[in-house]
């Protein structure tokens, strides 16, 4: 072979491998913002019923976020962050507000006890529960978009958003030391 036949069929060969997972990116891409909008639309259409307003946030076109104020009484509010990742997922993060911060593990008065109470929980409740890397506290749930798109799940998850407040007040003692409702 010369070294010009093979300088062309490296070329060649890069293309090959290139070309394809450049297609299926823009492919990708397309998926994601399908799910996007669908997402929105049912956001908009869902969030009055739930008294939240669902807005796209201004960090990432793929990120929704709400906040929930009314019928809590453990809660100062929900603040309810989705996300739409490029890895066919959507997430729900739900972040409680308590005493006008978010729990967090380091600020607790008894973070082990809170730990615990995490861990029981995600025994028990319908949402997960867990901590950011900054340790602030939040419930959530992650759906796959394997088998298309989720509307009556994604439904269920946000009429279910609201009974992580009794929760929060479970938390209490873990949290500041006060009784639990």
């Amino acid at each position: 072979m010369t070294t010009p036949f093979k300088v062309r069929l490296l070329v060649l060969l890069s293309l090959l491998v290139i070309v394809p997972s450049a297609f299926s990116q823009a492919a990708a891409d397309t998926s994601r913002d399908k799910t996007r909008q669908r997402l929105g639309a049912l956001l908009q259409r869902l969030g009055p019923d739930m008294s939240v307003n669902f807005q796209p946030s201004q960090n990432s076109p793929f990120i929704f976020t709400g906040l929930m104020k009314e019928g809590l009484t453990n809660s100062d509010s929900l603040e309810i962050v989705i996300t739409v990742t490029d890895k066919d997922t959507i997430g729900f993060r739900i972040f409680p507000h308590y005493k006008g911060g978010y729990i967090n593990i380091d600020k607790a008065r008894n973070p082990s006890q809170l730990l615990r109470k995490l861990v029981q929980l995600n025994h028990t409740t319908f949402l997960f529960w867990g901590a950011d890397k900054t340790g602030d506290v939040f419930t959530g749930y992650t759906f796959t978009l394997e088998s298309g798109f989720p509307d009556e799940a994604i439904k269920i998850v946000l009429n279910s958003i609201k009974n992580s407040d009794q929760f929060v007040g479970e938390m209490r003692p873990s949290i500041d030391g006060s009784s639990a409702p």
